[in-house]
């Protein structure tokens, strides 16, 4: 995938699923034990509700197979309409406008683009928000799953195309020395995202449904933390929770997306020939949080016999070093970073490394549709630190299984490349309208309800760590 892309040459096709019915038989029999006493309160109405949203669902997309399923060949479910998005026309400083602030604060002597359509944004792992943007700017939506209008009165969903992870780290970028640097010490994400936010709750159509019709995109772990408050409401496309309180994100609300790849797609057959290396791992030894356990095992790995583990920031050389050592490795290990997920995750699916995930409470994109047990291993940090642990296990792994493992990140890989026809722009375009149902749910019971206070939490508000309450009954 190039580093810089061009906002009206990208070219997209469609990729979408039907969520199908489910029996009423089983959804009457399970409202019936969300009502016995046995169970708390707010677990009852939150089982109810997520029912509620798969029998709404049973009406959108009826269907006579009662599972989910996944097709590549049509755009929208048989029968049912193209949902309709609304591109929220931002002024001009909250999308190029942020563009043009980076790259004047790495380079103050150049010259501002004469039109929009010069401007390259700058690649780097968090760059889906100008992927989505770019799809929606452009006119031919043939094979999309989404249909763009030009009046909101007809629109689903509206998108707020703010650059919000780009605008995160124009702040700590300052010009050479001797240069112009007014403009890059007066800007401030921090303004940005009050302004943008004020900007919001001034229309119309946010304050019609209180924002729950509303997409924002904040893929960083610290994108858009200044009013997270204000927007949680509406659907917000990160890449975990981890940053984020149980009353801001949901697993049921929110999508969760890739991180764009940094390294070269292996063009390579599958097999374990070339591979020759058994595991390999290269970047920041020293992280926050959950992402302290890399230290420990940079200490157990780095001596082991055909392990390739090294410290690297990111930078042309080392995404050169990374790629080899990815295309040439049976596995790819991936630990936390400052949050539970990281970008070599999808380095290592699009090199058919076999990722070795050694990160407690993460999330990960389209798990509707990819089991991920098939294609990467998963060991808590607890028992991957134990030393030998980790390398016997993945010694013990038969070329055979490699194989197959291979095999599936070979048929799954094309979710995480944000330049593929039928990749993740159209992937992450379907799981937003898969909230639709939960969305028009929301709406209309806000309008129905009287105000009121709340102590604690609404149940209302279905989270992550809340739905793990509810598989434990």
């Amino acid at each position: 995938m190039p580093d810089r892309s061009k906002p009206r040459k990208s070219k997209y096709s469609s990729s979408t699923s039907p969520l199908e019915s489910q029996p009423r038989t089983l959804i009457v029999s399970i409202f019936r034990m969300a009502r016995r006493p046995f169970i708390r309160p707010g677990v009852a109405a939150s089982l109810s509700l997520l029912l509620l949203f798969i029998f709404y669902h049973s009406f959108l997309y009826p269907s006579s197979s009662p599972s989910f399923s996944f097709s590549s060949t049509s755009s929208s479910p048989s029968g049912a309409r193209r949902p309709k998005i609304y591109l929220y026309d931002l002024p001009r400083r909250f999308t190029y406008g942020v563009i043009e602030s980076y790259l004047h604060a790495r380079d103050p002597l150049r010259v501002p683009a004469a039109f929009d359509v010069d401007l390259s944004y700058p690649g780097h792992q968090h760059s889906a928000e100008w992927w989505l943007f770019a799809d929606l700017l452009r006119s031919d939506r043939s094979g999309s799953p989404i249909e763009r209008v030009l009046d909101p009165e007809d629109a689903d969903l509206f998108y707020v195309p703010f650059f919000s992870s780009l605008s995160l780290i124009v702040n700590p970028i300052r010009p050479v020395s001797g240069g112009d640097v007014s403009q890059s010490q007066a800007y401030s994400d921090e303004g940005m995202q009050e302004e943008l936010v004020d900007w919001v709750e001034r229309q119309q159509y946010w304050k019609r449904n209180n924002g729950r019709d509303h997409v924002f995109i904040c893929q960083d772990p610290n994108a858009l933390y200044g009013v997270i408050d204000r927007i949680k409401n509406g659907v917000l496309l990160v890449s975990d929770f981890g940053r984020l309180r149980v009353d801001q994100a949901s697993l049921v609300k929110d999508v969760i997306l890739p991180y764009s790849h940094r390294i070269n797609s292996f063009k390579g057959e599958v097999g374990i020939e070339g591979r020759n290396s058994l595991l390999f791992f290269m970047g920041n030894r020293y992280r926050k949080e959950g992402g302290k356990i890399r230290d420990t095992l940079f200490q157990i790995l780095e001596n082991e016999k055909d392990v390739i583990i090294k410290h690297g920031a990111q930078s042309r050389e080392s995404r050169r070093m990374a790629t080899q050592g990815m295309h040439s490795s049976k596995f790819c290990l991936h630990p936390a970073g400052d949050t539970p997920s990281a970008c070599r995750l999808f380095d290592a699916i699009v090199s058919l490394c076999i990722p070795v995930v050694v990160s407690d409470y993460i999330e990960l994109p389209f798990e509707d549709v990819i089991d991920y047990k098939k294609v990467a291993i998963f060991m808590d940090t607890t028992t991957a630190v134990k030393r030998g642990h980790l390398t016997s296990i993945l010694r013990a792994v038969s070329a055979e299984k490699i194989m197959q493992y291979q095999l599936e990140l070979n048929k799954v890989r094309h979710y995480f490349e944000y330049d593929d026809p039928n990749g993740a722009v159209n992937e992450i375009w379907r799981q937003v309208l898969l909230k639709l149902p939960l969305i028009k749910l929301m709406i209309n019971r806000n309008n129905r309800l009287v105000p009121r206070d709340l102590n604690g939490s609404d149940c209302s508000c279905i989270c992550s760590k809340q739905n793990v309450k509810l598989a434990t009954l």
